[in-house]
């Protein structure tokens, strides 16, 4: 490999995981930025957000090869956005960006045969043969789909909330901590950039009340949509394993794997950030084409 630097980025909604390599395949660093999404981002929100992080500066103009993998980049148009934006840091740099269902893919599937999920801010899943993804489940974002992500808990605890129909502890830590109103809340959600992200903050108060029977319910219901609307959706779901990314899945990892069970789902690897495994994946692709 030339000297020079590869860059490895999971990009979800709310957080960017970058890896740094060098030409001895060796790890330089690991570094965090805001995530990007080319349906709320533009190339220079990219830049911006890149240029304010010292780490990724300081190797710009050594780096040879990008691969960013981001939730939203799920078409041409929409990929050129985040493109355009790192070629303005990485100018030297060949640069790919990707799905975060392929990202999720790699760093799970170990060139096998599986169904990939993301349970994060969002929700997705695909097909992925060992070498690709033949088939995915449409992702109908944090308005229509979404099932079992941050967001789509976030929702059901704020319809409660101003509904109340919270349990009443719940209800008071959430009025306590956040000062919440229904105008607040509206303002974020209808008339602010990043409603997704915004109403996936509020998932956090289930993994701290995860003892509640209410919660327990809200987070069963959801995994339980989610596996319905997606994972048993693929013909052959019963005959290969299921790997996760995300926090919704990591933190819930005891009721993911009771759910599944439940509707026959063998569930594979559980990975809070997928991007040390997509690093090792683009380590075994970099040693192959240079071996």
């Amino acid at each position: 490999m030339k000297s020079g630097y590869i860059i490895v980025a999971d990009s979800g909604s709310t957080k960017a995981d970058w890896v740094a390599i060098d030409s001895d395949y060796n790890r330089v660093f690991e570094t965090s930025t805001m995530g990007f999404n080319p349906f709320f981002h533009d190339k220079d929100v990219v830049q911006k957000g890149l240029s304010e992080n010292d780490m990724l500066s300081k190797i710009a103009a050594d780096v040879m090869e990008v691969y960013f993998y981001g939730a939203g980049c799920s078409a041409e148009d929409l990929n050129r956005k985040i493109e355009d934006g790192l070629g303005l840091v990485f100018e030297n740099a060949k640069i790919k960006v990707d799905h975060d269902l392929t990202a999720a893919a790699y760093a799970t599937a170990d060139d096998q045969p599986c169904i990939a999920c993301i349970l994060g801010t969002g929700s997705n899943s695909c097909y992925f043969d060992g070498e690709m993804i033949i088939d995915k489940i449409p992702a109908l974002g944090y308005i229509l789909g979404d099932e079992g992500s941050g967001s789509y808990y976030g929702k059901q605890v704020l319809r409660a909330y101003l509904y109340n129909k919270l349990p009443r502890r719940i209800h008071d830590k959430l009025h306590d901590t956040y000062k919440l109103t229904k105008a607040t809340i509206f303002e974020n959600v209808y008339m602010k950039p990043n409603a997704n992200v915004y109403l996936a903050s509020f998932a956090k108060l289930l993994s701290d009340n995860r003892n509640d029977v209410w919660v327990e319910e809200l987070v069963s219901h959801g995994m339980l949509d989610f596996l319905s609307y997606h994972v048993c959706s693929f013909e052959n779901y019963r005959d290969v394993p299921v790997h996760f990314v995300g926090s919704i899945a990591f933190f819930f990892e005891d009721v993911l794997r009771a759910v599944a069970e439940r509707r026959s789902v063998t569930v594979g690897k559980i990975m809070k950030q997928p991007v040390e495994g997509l690093v090792d994946y683009h380590l075994r692709q970099a040693k192959l084409s240079h071996s």
